[in-house]
């Protein structure tokens, strides 16, 4: 006899909670939102997606497993859909645009726990005169040409799952280096789907570009986002990629 799973039964007003639940989560698994392989949220992270107890999260979970759709070991629960195996992207560095190390060149970032800029705290939404993790980087060029510049705004959903960037709380004075090259690989290992958009727009009278990057999660909870002036001349563009979480 066939193994029956949500997918297989008409959605139902009379069924169970959990079944329905388990029902969306299997089909976020199928459309890909959480690829096969990849750590599924954790139960409070579900449960607040879903709306629902944590105990209805867990009861959902279970018809998964007993369907070979959720395994669930030592790195948590995880999809187990057929499919190809997620490949670990290549790092992005972060901030967008930070150039790579060279001699000569100015290179400076910091970490501040401050009230954001009221554009980055309404992306973010945090209530005015919240603070949060504000990152700034500067650099230059060893001619001191080609300067940019960007500040980056932290979400407090960021802050409290991506245990790198919280531990910048205590320490964000200001006063020392702070180099968050990785923060995009810390959020991918939050089990963090991050969703990018970046907006490049000339700057009227200049001969720079403003890059404005807002990324979300797979939830679309906003993580972050950052304003990047750029010494060069170039057309307006916007575009939009997903980068997976790490297995």
């Amino acid at each position: 006899m066939a193994r029956t799973t949500p997918h297989d039964r008409p959605l139902a007003e009379d069924q169970p909670l959990y079944w329905r639940i388990a029902t969306e989560l299997l089909g976020e698994l199928r459309d890909g939102t959480i690829p096969p392989g990849e750590r599924l949220p954790g139960e409070r992270q579900l449960a607040e997606h879903f709306g629902v107890s944590r105990e209805t999260v867990r009861q959902a979970l279970e018809v998964l497993r007993r369907s070979g759709l959720v395994a669930t070991d030592r790195r948590g629960s995880h999809a187990t859909l057929p499919g190809l195996p997620v490949e670990t992207p290549a790092s992005l560095t972060f901030p967008v645009g930070a150039r790579a190390a060279s001699p000569g060149a100015a290179d400076r970032a910091t970490v501040t726990w401050e009230t954001p800029p009221p554009e980055h705290a309404k992306v973010l939404g945090l209530a005015p005169h919240r603070p949060t993790l504000v990152h700034r980087y500067e650099s230059a060029g060893a001619d001191g040409r080609g300067r940019r510049t960007a500040v980056t705004s932290f979400s407090a959903v960021a802050l409290a799952e991506v245990a790198e960037l919280g531990r910048y709380r205590d320490r964000a004075d200001g006063s020392g280096s702070a180099q968050l090259r990785r923060a995009y690989d810390w959020m991918r290992k939050a089990g963090l789907t991050l969703h990018h958009r970046d907006a490049i727009t000339r700057l009227p009278g200049a001969p720079s570009v403003r890059v404005t990057r807002r990324v979300h999660d797979q939830y679309a909870r906003p993580l972050e986002v950052t304003d990047l002036v750029v010494e060069v001349q170039q057309d307006a563009l916007v575009y939009e990629f997903t980068l997976p979480a790490t297995v």
